[in-house]
């Protein structure tokens, strides 16, 4: 009996671990609208290589490519999720003004190529290849290397 269970268990645990990753190729216009508002107003749309959309447990994430390999990620309501512009500054619109000073009152030579949502709160990547780690606040909490 403790057997029969346990296979019935696993069986369900594998289906449902195989539907999980599930990403669809989609058209720009399948976006939510403040996500084609935001790639609108920051980049270049006739630029984008290819959008997708990833369901995940608990909702949507969409992902698009540009033809430049910049990247940016969206929350299923289409709020900005992360944004990696690779070697070149992330739009300054789309990164917080306390987050904004705070990077060049400390690296005033460098600026963010990378910018999204961590574990534990926000990351920003710097051009110099400084990871800076800020909490749900804004407020600088670390510096990786």
């Amino acid at each position: 009996m403790k057997k029969t269970f346990l296979v019935a268990l696993m069986a369900v645990f594998c289906s449902i671990t195989a539907c999980a990753d599930h990403d669809q190729v989609i058209t720009f216009a399948q976006l939510p609208a403040p996500a084609q508002a935001t790639i609108q107003q920051y980049f270049d749309a006739a630029n984008v290589a290819y959008c997708t959309m990833d369901r995940e447990w608990f909702g949507k994430e969409y992902n698009v490519r540009f033809n430049d390999g910049a990247e940016i990620t969206f929350e299923g309501d289409g709020s900005l999720h992360k944004v990696d512009c690779k070697f070149r500054a992330v739009p300054d619109a789309l990164v917080p003004e306390i987050v904004r000073q705070q990077v060049q009152a400390s690296f005033p030579q460098a600026f963010i190529i990378e910018w999204g949502k961590d574990d534990w709160g926000w990351k920003a990547e710097l051009n110099n290849k400084l990871e800076l780690k800020f909490n749900s606040k804004f407020q600088m909490m670390g510096v990786d290397d």
